[in-house]
């Protein structure tokens, strides 16, 4: 596995894979991998010749307050860990290297970025976009691999790829969860033993949801409720937005006629977890 930390050398060898005529997979992180970044390196690996993990802690995604000093770093257990998954590359660029000096220029997507996370982390999302773009450029990958668990990004970035053209895959995995339910981040490591069993509350109330929807609850303001209860119940949780949506275009429902998104945001302890899940109604 080689270890490559400038963005001229990134370039060189991507285009020299291309020139071959194998396909580069491009797994964008900033680190401190779990089974949930794992997962993403092995879908990775099925459609693509080489895989490149990026690792950046990206500055220009953390707001003002937000724990990007605090953000759990360890690049040699990551490294290990893709090592023993098979990937080819991890690109470790510098802060630098990928905002040196006088850069002015940013990416943004508009309408996908003004709901959930979009309103409680401005500038957010121009951050992960900026980044994610540069990555392409540098990375000049076939396909680029991201986990549903955000599923605002992942919106946000297949937007961004069809705006503009970019000659590159999205693909979407699922969820990885804990066997208790807990959908695995980075974050996680913030929690105390109390604090994590008050975040199973975000998967016990998707289940929940979905209960409700089975038994023929259409009402997004009731099922919002229900959801808001059940977090509400347990010590060291406060909600930033518990939102039923369009799945498309982010948009809040009042009524779930075919299915919807239900993303939750919640501060537990020092943590502020993400989760979500579609809700579908029998006939859809």
């Amino acid at each position: 596995m080689q270890r490559i930390e400038t963005v001229e050398e990134m370039q060189v060898l991507s285009e020299s894979i291309r020139m071959a005529g194998h396909t580069v997979g491009l797994v964008p992180t900033m680190g401190f991998f779990h089974e949930g970044h794992l997962e993403l390196m092995r879908v990775a690996r099925r459609y693509s010749d080489t895989i490149v993990v990026s690792l950046f802690v990206n500055p220009t995604q953390f707001g003002e307050g937000e724990d990007l000093t605090a953000y759990p770093r360890d690049l040699d257990g990551d490294l290990a860990k893709a090592r023993d998954v098979g990937v080819d590359c991890v690109f470790v660029p510098s802060a630098e290297d990928m905002y040196p000096e006088g850069y002015q220029t940013e990416v943004r997507v508009r309408h996908l970025t003004r709901h959930l996370c979009g309103l409680s982390r401005p500038g957010h999302f121009d951050g992960v976009t900026t980044v994610v773009a540069k990555l392409f450029h540098m990375v000049k990958p076939h396909l680029a691999v991201f986990g549903q668990k955000d599923y605002q990004q992942l919106a946000v970035i297949s937007r961004m790829v069809r705006d503009l053209n970019m000659d590159i895959e999205i693909i979407g995995v699922p969820t990885v969860r804990e066997p208790d339910g807990l959908a695995m981040s980075s974050r996680n490591s913030y929690l105390s033993v109390e604090e994590r069993e008050s975040a199973l509350s975000l998967s016990r109330s998707l289940t929940l949801a979905r209960d409700m929807m089975t038994q023929g609850e259409r009402n997004a303001a009731t099922l919002r409720e229900a959801v808001e209860k059940e977090i509400q119940s347990r010590p060291f949780t406060r909600i930033d937005y518990v939102r039923l949506c369009d799945p498309n275009t982010l948009e809040e429902l009042e009524t779930i006629e075919n299915e919807a998104l239900l993303a939750l945001a919640v501060q537990v302890g020092k943590a502020r977890l993400i989760d979500n899940c579609i809700l579908r109604s029998e006939t859809s």
